[in-house]
């Protein structure tokens, strides 16, 4: 499981959010950002605004994931799992590298860019599960980018769960956790 922390955070953040999993039998992934974070603007600013911080990050993940198949891990045995900016980068990570993975889980994120940006991606996901999880109310996330990122994986053959909280602070929840849990017994 490659796993990409949010702004702010670190690493062993995302990690212990994988432990709270608690599905044994994984290998966890989790590069770190420089400074904790991968990119300095709001993932809806123009995404030249965040260069070359998203395509640094974009390299962090490509280099877990080449440690993971070097290993003999097939891809679509890699779980790629992001909260926050975090899952942001993660999303459009697998968005521009759509192929067949083991799940994406994407916390509090959708892809990067602001409204209007082109999402004309290649590739497909095969029927890749992908977890989307986010508050109606986050402030960090519109809702409808949300459902604009589903709209976008699923036209590149993903099978993609989307959980709306009513409420919700910028966090992750035991339904969220319990919902991973599911996906990843599957694998």
């Amino acid at each position: 499981m490659v796993c990409v922390h949010g702004r702010g955070a670190r690493a062993q953040s995302i990690v212990e959010l994988a432990d709270a999993i608690g599905v044994p039998g994984f290998a966890l992934l989790a590069p770190q950002a420089a400074d904790n974070t991968w990119y300095p603007n709001r993932f809806l600013a123009p995404i030249e605004s965040n260069e070359p911080g998203i395509s640094s990050g974009m390299l962090a993940i490509e280099g877990a994931l080449h440690v993971a198949t070097a290993a003999g891990i097939p891809a679509e045995r890699i779980v790629l799992a992001g909260f926050s900016q975090g899952a942001c980068l993660t999303l459009e990570y697998a968005a521009r590298h759509a192929q067949r993975y083991g799940a994406i889980f994407g916390l509090s994120g959708g892809l990067i860019g602001p409204p209007g940006t082109p999402r004309d991606y290649a590739g497909t996901f095969a029927g890749t599960p992908v977890l989307l999880g986010c508050s109606d109310v986050d402030p960090h996330i519109p809702l409808e980018r949300v459902h604009e990122t589903a709209a976008v994986l699923e036209r590149l053959e993903a099978r993609v769960d989307v959980r709306i909280y009513p409420g919700m602070g910028h966090t992750v929840n035991e339904d969220e956790l319990e919902a991973m849990r599911e996906l990843l017994g599957q694998l």
